[in-house]
């Protein structure tokens, strides 16, 4: 598979600035001690992957998922072999007790890389998935921070989303909530960030969809009005390395906009996708004829397909990653941007969303309504869009 072909591009985006800026990249990791959390992702892979292959000192990963781990260490030992550093995974909840006794037991870092994260919009459905999303997104941020803190890190680096630039959906609110969290613990912290396109054919993504669909032998599924902004996993790696090591405190690194990143549309994708697997993509009417289709489509070179326009909460009509009060450094980098912040936030709103979600938890009571006025209050310009529709209900 050509995935530069797939999102329209025919060269890595961060090639220039990566070996540019390899030697003190290389001499940094090679002489410090990582530990990266949600490294068992497909963000958090490639991050660990880039770490790896410049030999660190220490290298240590967590995940809540063993299987991701387990094949984590199967491709690193396959691609790169070994390193004299030592180098272990933990299958870990980062909010549980075991977590904080092995940040206890062994809690020495130069660098903490976050990479840990609810991600889907489909994940506000309910509000008790969506109290996990702020669990994971923003406390255990927060609480890790506190760890760095007394552990005396060089770098703590957290990874956001373009969707945290004047939100509209609550996964995008919930990491521009994060950034304010990050905001405050910068005063004695260094920290850094960055907020870029959609990671192509990451793991629950739609474009992984693709595969899956293929593999089972049912439709492709995509709405053809939406353009995205794509990087690979490997950029996406290289994006993050790229900040926590060359960041100064409270910058959010972005990819630039330009002819080597455009917006693509997930129709297009799914089109050029089939093509490179040698079908020719069918445009279906329903559902139950995308369905019907399988069984026979295929053997004549077609994929039966289903095109639609999208009405489902959350999805943002555009993508952009800073808005127009943020500050931008456009010179250091050819093909990243940094956005540079002043330690500004509200400590007393802060403390309120603490207090408020604590309430809501120890009554073991809150709705869905709940959380989105709190959001508001939080982030006042928030565009929240509820049509009452969500992708689970769709094929």
């Amino acid at each position: 598979m050509n995935m530069l072909k797939l999102i329209g591009r025919n060269r890595a985006l961060l090639e220039s600035d990566i070996q540019y800026n390899e030697d003190k990249l290389s001499a940094e990791v090679g002489a410090s001690r990582f530990l990266v959390l949600g490294g068992a992702g497909t963000i958090g892979q490639a991050v660990t992957k880039e770490i790896f292959k410049r030999s660190p000192s220490k290298l240590h990963v967590v995940d809540i998922s063993e299987n991701n781990l387990v094949e984590l260490v199967r491709d690193i030992r396959s691609s790169y072999g070994y390193i004299e550093g030592d180098f272990q995974t933990f299958a870990l909840d980062i909010g549980s007790l075991e977590y904080d006794a092995f940040i206890q037991a062994d809690g020495k870092y130069d660098y903490i890389l976050n990479l840990s994260a609810l991600k889907h919009v489909r994940s506000e459905k309910d509000p008790f998935t969506l109290m996990r999303m702020i669990d994971v997104n923003i406390f255990n941020t927060n609480k890790t921070l506190h760890q760095a803190r007394a552990a005396g890190v060089k770098k703590y680096f957290c990874v956001s989303t373009d969707k945290a630039a004047n939100p509209v959906n609550m996964m995008g609110a919930s990491k521009r909530i994060m950034e304010m969290f990050l905001m405050q613990h910068s005063e004695h912290t260094n920290i850094s960030t960055a907020r870029f396109a959609n990671v192509a054919f990451s793991d629950g993504s739609l474009l992984h969809g693709f595969r899956q669909r293929i593999d089972k032998r049912q439709p492709i599924v995509a709405p053809y009005d939406i353009k995205r902004y794509f990087v690979t996993p490997q950029e996406s790696g290289e994006l993050c390395l790229m900040s926590c090591i060359f960041g100064d405190n409270r910058d959010i690194f972005f990819p630039k906009l330009s002819e080597a990143l455009h917006l693509v549309s997930f129709a297009d994708i799914a089109k050029l996708y089939l093509e490179q697997l040698g079908y020719e993509a069918y445009e279906c009417g329903t559902e139950d004829e995308a369905r019907a289709l399988t069984a026979t489509l295929p053997q004549k070179g077609m994929w039966p397909c289903l095109f639609t326009q999208s009405d489902t909460t959350g999805e943002k009509d555009y993508e952009e990653f800073f808005t127009q009060d943020e500050c931008l450094d456009m010179e250091r980098f050819r093909s990243l941007g940094v956005i540079k912040n002043n330690a500004v936030y509200d400590e007393t709103l802060l403390r309120l969303f603490e207090e408020r979600i604590a309430t809501m938890k120890q009554l073991k009571q809150w709705s869905k309504t709940d959380i989105v006025n709190l959001f508001y209050e939080m982030i006042p310009t928030f565009g929240h869009k509820e049509t009452g529709k969500y992708l689970d209900s769709k094929m």
